[in-house]
Parts: C-alpha cells; structure tokens; sequence
C-alpha cells in the first residue's frame, strides 16, 4: 500500500500533450495510461507488437519530463542483470564497495525516478518478476554487499505482453495484475494504420492503401497463426519504392509489390498449424487479394 503515499503525481496533461503531437489515433489509451502513471499506479500494457506501446510511452516520458528505462524481457533477464551488479575485476583488488557496483536498470529506474519500460513481460523469468513485484510492493530493495535502494516519487513500472503468443512464455502471478492497471492496447482500424504508415514512409496513397490492407488479411487468414503488425506495411511501402527505383520503373508493377511484400511479410507472419502451403505463397495471394478487394472499393 506503500506507493499511493511515496508516489508523487507526474504532469497529467503534459503527458496527454506530447502524446498527442507524436502518436496517431491513441489518445483515448494515452489519457487512460498517464491518468494511471500520474495518480501512481504502475501499468500492464496488453496488446501484439507494432501497436505503438513504446511510441506511446517514450511521449508520455517526455511529456512528464522523466527518463524512461527500456528492458528486452526474454529468459537472460535474471535479478542479477535486471538489479546490477560488482565489478568483479574491482572486487578483486577493492573487495565488495560501493563504488564498484555496476547498477542494472531497475536500479537507475529507482534511483532516477524513471519510468521503467519492461517488454515481452511474460517472457521473464519467476525469480525476476518477483524482484520487480517487491519492488511494486515496498518502493524499495535491498542488494546484497551494496545496501537498500529506495524508489524516488516518480519511478513507476510499465510491463508489456502480447497476449496472443504463448510460445516461450510464463504465467503472470495475479499479484502483478493486483499492482498495476491494465491497459489492452489491440490493433489500430484501417484509417490509423493508413496515417501511421503515410507518416513512415510518405508513400503513394494506392501503395500504402494496398500494403495496409495485406497486413489487416494476414491478421485474420486462415493460414496463417500469427499476423503482421503495421511495421510490415511500413516496411513494404519502403522496399517496394527501392526496389522500383533499382528496376528503373516509375511506379510501383505487381512483381515489384509481390517482391517487397515477401521480404517484408515472411518473417512477420507464422503459418497455422497444418498450412499446407509455404508462407510465400500464402503471402502472394493475400497481397493480390488486397489489390482485388481495392480494385472493387
């Protein structure tokens, strides 16, 4: 119950502000998530990749004038690298001191007053999510040969997840739900996918309209477990003016957009269990399908 009473607010319409200047078509999450951050809450932010999580936070960082601490969860982010660490060619020579504990992030977090950024959540270890749940608990850790760290008023947690990717993944304790808020953060409607890609790449209007829709099939296709996030229609609307300008063609053909999409899709997608086709065909097609339903539009 400690964080209500050591947490101090952050600046609420500040956050909204910058948030708003840099992030398309996510004001309602926005608002929702530095509303939690300024009354002192931590955040659970629930949603695929490629839907602008760390886009969002990195303005509403800014906006509250605070450092932001990022961190890569995966299965190598044990307490120790995650809390710090001695040097050990310093201990040799000092022994255990201050001065040669390297600090890891959740430990310039706290003593920065940062907002720490933890993706891919559910891919951290046990014994680590419960370092950061003591931490949610108490503001405050002891490290071993180093001392106690106590929080400054404005460090607050954010974890990301992808709810639908269970491959590689830990069960979150309901404690951490008990301490945050949560926040779902699900694809973007097609005319924000549209102004995000436009924004990316300044694309032609006919390619980005083809390359955000072939993204929305892919989430969607029976083929196909997994789709790609907004970042492959980013990426095919930039490959495919490349690849027009290295074949000497003044606007986009078909084989050039089929090309770019494959490099861009392929590894973005996971095919279903069972697919009988490889991905490349099964992004071929989506891509003309994309090009029909458009042609029809």
């Amino acid at each position: 119950m400690s964080t209500t009473s050591t947490a101090r607010r952050l600046d609420v319409t500040g956050m909204v502000r910058v948030a708003r200047e840099r992030v398309v078509a996510r004001i309602r999450e926005a608002e929702v998530v530095a509303a939690a951050l300024s009354a002192g809450r931590n955040v659970l932010l629930e949603g695929p990749p490629g839907t602008g999580k760390t886009t969002l936070l990195r303005a509403l960082a800014d906006g509250a004038g605070v450092p932001l601490v990022l961190v890569e969860g995966n299965a190598e982010l044990t307490p120790t690298r995650l809390v710090g660490h001695h040097d050990a060619s310093r201990v040799l020579v000092e022994d255990y001191r201050a001065e040669n504990f390297v600090p890891g992030p959740l430990t310039r977090a706290m003593t920065e007053g940062a907002i720490l950024y933890v993706e891919e959540f559910n891919r951290v270890p046990e014994e680590t999510m419960n370092v950061l749940l003591g931490v949610l608990s108490e503001r405050e850790m002891h490290v071993p040969r180093f001392g106690r760290v106590t929080a400054r008023p404005t460090f607050r947690l954010v974890a990301a997840m992808n709810p639908f990717d269970a491959v590689g993944t830990a069960r979150v304790t309901p404690a951490l739900y008990d301490r945050s808020c949560r926040v779902a953060m699900g694809y973007q409607d097609e005319e924000s996918e549209l102004a995000v890609v436009t924004a990316a790449t300044e694309g032609p209007a006919d390619l980005v309209a083809r390359a955000v829709r072939t993204v929305r099939i892919t989430r969607d296709h029976s083929e196909l477990r997994i789709g790609s996030s907004v970042r492959g229609a980013i990426d095919t609307v930039l490959i495919a003016r490349e690849l027009a300008t290295v074949r000497g063609h003044e606007g986009i053909e078909d084989a050039t957009g089929v090309d770019a999409a494959l490099a861009a899709l392929t590894g973005k997608v996971t095919l279903a269990d069972g697919a009988a086709r490889p991905v490349e065909d099964v992004v071929t097609d989506i891509w003309r399908r994309a090009g029909e339903e458009l042609g029809k539009a």
